[in-house]
């Protein structure tokens, strides 16, 4: 036996729990070493963690363990064997890595993996640490690691508003979450900021560059606090794993949460603003609930609103809120108490009851007597006044509109005098039907059947009906069958307890059935959500287009919710659009019958201004919300993890239902699974994309390499021919000269289209080798120079290179390639006698070589665009090219680890800035030293 209802685990839970321990159980542990900031002993902690593990017989390989320079944390590494790093060649340098291949082979049962979040090298298998980590736990491989609180995702933007500083290693919060164990390695700040000053954290100049920004003691603090709320976050959800792991019915006082009672009573928003200023002022969470019973269903339309208002102003003031069925409000309530483990229980002052009624508080206490339980008083007599001057007709903080109330107060009435009705009627008619039976059937039997009519009135029309057809029933059994009869005499005392048991029975057979009928009801509506949500999932899943996803979601949400929705979604520019499908229905209709439109979408209540509000803030506004609340239509923007795939605008039929905390949170989940079904479409078509165009680019470079090199070998022999021909004796004639001169240049420019097609084909190959050495900028440029001299003719050129230029690391080969691509474009786009300036200087760790002119400039908007293959400066041009030579440079410099941007020229026209890293240069001999080499 469960010690309580609410905590007997679910069959389909337990399995999934089961399944998931089997998995655990194949699966490696993570533990993290948790703290505020650097410094404060994580690597520390782990290291001795290990070696106290190491020392009880268990290997321990170390993966990765950053001393930073820290002698302490370096000398806990004695003795602890280390796995080699691996070296990684990114942009011409030697990297040491993580070697994860290393670590799966070797197979150990504890590796340590300091800093979580740290970047792994361009070339990694995995872009981040924590991805190793994650393969190693697959593996069956136990990992130690650390990490700090600037480093989860969730709270780098926090951080980065305290200190002013943004971290860009973030780790995502579910690893956190799901590691199996967090160990916090807390220090408080004054001893953080004097191991600092002692050089215990960084090295002295970074000592002093962090005290002077980030290691501040106001910083500190509240890096301290948010890294143990964090932890205190993550054990909390571990202690209600636990209790319903293990069926713990009583609550552990482990916090402070809240949980405030609403009802329909005038006080239900003064017991939700005390309950926001309690949980306020303890620091706490808090919840509020509605208990909704088979009495409460029978509340006016006014008073269902007023209460929904309340639980809509519960969750303003940062309520969990949530609307609760069940027989008994106590009973209800401490159920949803104890699966949430709150401990404080909130409820207004109830007014005097009947005298033989057990008020809630007492029965609440009776129940659980270690809950606290806290009552609140009732307003002043002023607000009370002023909440009953303020009308109940308001929805979401706009007057509800009359058409959505008008008239539903009055069909209720009628329906209830019907089912009251009903059950005078049917026991009428059984008095009627068993007038002819009373001389073959005993009067218990007849007895029988009118407990049979009330039975049938509880099931169909539920209690209070049900307790009239028991009265009626017990007055016609008496009028009609008991002697002396069409009386209401008795003759005979045991009659009057035929009548007690009678009337008692059909009481509590009515009450029962009438709660079975409110319970029946309650499971057919989850149920219903569940399976609406799972064939809306389903639909989903199957969408390959978005045309697809807008049908099934409208289809749906009116199936589901008895509402008209639009799925609006944004154009190139972030504007929303009404799609396609919807747009042609609505003209469809339009142009069928204009009156009718509106029965295919209500764009006539569709305000394009709100729901562009909506999706740029990625926020709620319209019907039900704090946001233009008088709209008649819900704007519920569709945000997906990666941004806002569009807005969903809604018109319910009856505007209450949008304050319902569970229909608010079907709503949403339809919202996100319709979120993520459009980008999941939009990835699909991006990768489709994507393929297409790896494909096509395949194929050209193909084409280019196999035309190069069938057409490389001609053009040379082209080459040599016009220029022997050129120069051949005895000499040709002047006529001749020239058409030989004009046949061998255009036969090198063939050759070096040619060459660039050749060249960007094994670049894009990766089949080009660099021959990166240390070497002065002035040789490659004077060589660049020599080489376009002949284009160069026409033009004034102008080279401004200091003196102090100092040597950079690339290779001389392409590098000249890029200045002679350069230089002759600038000499191509520009008319004879422009100016064309080659100028150098030093930015920082940069080197900035700039190619400028003053000719016709560039075209606007297409200064990156001109960087693209096979583009041209100018789109129908006579000039000679195939638009490769700046895609060329592009690829070059990037494969030095620089860049190349074009911009407006200070002299009028065009200018590429070709940026490169300046690295530290091997240190030159001393020139005493080369003349003693030189001597000897």
């Amino acid at each position: 036996m469960f010690p309580h209802p609410s905590l007997r685990p679910d069959p389909d839970a337990l399995l999934a729990q089961v399944q998931a321990q089997e998995r655990r159980a194949a699966r490696g542990r993570l533990r993290i070493y948790f703290g505020a900031s650097a410094g404060v002993g994580k690597t520390y902690a782990m290291l001795a963690a290990a070696r106290k593990l190491q020392a009880e017989g268990q290997p321990v390989l170390v993966g990765v363990v950053e001393t930073h320079g820290r002698s302490e944390t370096a000398a806990m590494l004695a003795g602890l064997e280390v796995l080699p790093l691996k070296a990684v060649s990114y942009r011409g340098r030697q990297l040491a890595e993580f070697d994860l291949d290393g670590a799966l082979e070797r197979r150990p049962a504890l590796i340590l993996m300091d800093e979580l979040a740290h970047s792994n090298a361009p070339g990694a298998r995995h872009p981040k640490r924590w991805q190793d980590v994650e393969e190693l736990l697959d593996a069956g491989i136990d990992v130690y690691s650390t990490v700090n609180v600037q480093h989860l995702e969730s709270l780098n933007d926090v951080v980065g508003g305290i200190t002013g500083i943004r971290v860009g290693e973030t780790v995502p919060d579910t690893v956190f979450d799901q590691a199996d164990e967090v160990v916090l390695v807390d220090l408080p700040a004054d001893e953080l900021l004097a191991r600092l000053k002692g050089g215990k954290v960084y090295q002295a100049p970074q000592a002093e560059r962090a005290a002077r920004h980030f290691f501040r003691k106001g910083n500190l603090i509240a890096l301290r606090e948010l890294a143990l709320r964090r932890t205190a976050d993550r054990i909390e959800g571990d202690v209600r794993a636990y209790r319903i792991e293990q069926s713990i019915a009583d609550i552990w006082k482990t916090g402070a949460a809240l949980l405030a009672c609403v009802g329909p009573g005038d006080h239900a928003d003064h017991t939700v603003r005390s309950a926001a200023r309690l949980a306020s002022q303890l620091g706490t969470g808090w919840h509020a609930v509605y208990v909704e019973t088979p009495a409460l269903q029978r509340l006016s339309e006014p008073q269902r609103v007023a209460m929904l208002r309340s639980l809509k102003l519960a969750e303003e003031l940062g309520a969990t809120t949530a609307v609760v069925a069940g027989q008994d409000v106590a009973q209800a309530a401490l159920e949803y108490a104890r699966a949430h483990n709150l401990s404080k229980l909130m409820l207004g002052r109830a007014g005097p009851g009947w005298p033989w009624r057990t008020s809630l508080i007492r029965r609440l206490a009776a129940a659980a007597p270690d809950l606290d339980l806290i009552e609140i008083g009732a307003p002043s007599e002023a607000l009370a006044a002023l909440k009953q001057r303020s009308g109940a007709g308001v929805v979401g903080g706009a007057a509800a509109s009359p058409q959505n109330d008008s008239g539903e107060p009055d069909t209720l009435l009628r329906q209830r005098l019907l089912a009251y009705g009903a059950a005078v009627l049917a026991s009428v008619a059984m008095a009627l039907v068993a007038t002819p039976l009373l001389a073959y059937l005993d009067l218990a039997n007849i007895a029988m059947l009118f407990l049979l009519v009330v039975l049938l009135v509880a099931a169909r029309f539920g209690r209070g009906p049900s307790v009239l057809a028991t009265c009626v029933s017990v007055a016609c059994f008496d009028f009609f069958f008991v002697p002396p009869r069409f009386t209401l005499a008795i003759s005979d005392f045991q009659y009057l307890v035929t009548f007690g048991v009678m009337l008692a029975v059909g009481l509590i057979t009515g009450h029962l059935t009438a709660g079975l009928r409110f319970q029946a009801q309650v499971a057919f509506n989850r149920e219903r959500r569940a399976r609406a949500l799972y064939e809306f999932s389903r639909e989903l899943s199957g969408a390959l287009q978005a045309e697809q996803i807008f049908d099934t979601t409208r289809l749906f949400i009116q199936r589901a919710f008895q509402a008209r929705a639009t799925l609006l979604v944004p154009d190139a520019e972030g504007r929303l659009q009404l799609p396609a499908p919807a747009q042609d229905a609505s003209a469809a209709a339009a142009t069928a019958a204009p009156a009718q439109a509106g029965a295919v979408s209500h764009l006539g209540g569709l305000d394009m201004g709100i729901a562009q509000w909506s999706f740029d803030r990625a926020e709620v506004a319209g019907l039900g919300t704090d946001t233009l609340p008088a709209s008649a239509v819900f704007y519920l923007p569709l945000v997906a993890p990666m941004r806002t795939r569009g807005v969903l605008a809604i018109e319910p039929e009856k505007s209450r239902w949008i304050l319902i905390p569970e229909q608010r949170q079907q709503l949403d989940t339809f919202g996100a699974l319709a979120a993520i079904a459009l980008e999941r479409v939009h990835y699909i078509e991006v990768a489709q994309n994507a393929l297409v165009s790896m494909e096509s680019e395949r194929l050209r470079n193909s084409l280019l390499a196999a035309l190069s090199h069938d057409l490389r070998t001609p053009l040379t022999s082209l080459v040599g021919l016009s220029e022997g021909l050129e120069h051949s004796e005895p000499p040709l004639a002047l006529a001749q000269q020239e058409m030989a001169r004009s046949l061998h240049e255009e036969a090198l420019r063939m050759s070096t289209l040619v060459a660039n097609l050749l060249d960007m084909a094994r670049i894009q190959s990766g089949e080009v080798s660099f021959n990166l050495q240390w070497q002065p900028l002035e040789e490659v440029v004077g060589s660049a120079l020599r080489a376009s001299a002949s284009q160069l003719r026409q033009h004034v050129l102008r080279t401004v290179l200091p003196a102090d230029l100092p040597l950079l690391r690339f290779d001389a080969v392409l590098i000249e390639r890029v200045l002679c691509n350069l230089l002759e474009n600038a000499a191509k786009y520009t008319p004879a006698g422009a100016q064309i300036e080659l100028s150098a200087e030093v930015h920082g760790t940069w080197l900035q070589l700039t190619v400028a002119d003053d000719g016709p400039g560039l075209p606007a908007g297409r200064e990156e665009a001109i960087f693209e293959k096979f583009t041209r400066g100018e789109r129908e041009s006579a000039k000679p090219g195939v638009g490769l030579g700046l895609a060329i440079c592009r690829a070059i410099v990037e494969a030095h680890g620089g860049r190349i941007t074009a911009a407006p020229s200070p002299l009028g026209g065009a200018a590429f800035v070709l940026t490169l890293p300046l690295g530290s240069p091997p240190a030159m001999p001393e020139p005493e030293e080369l003349t003693g080499q030189d001597d000897e």
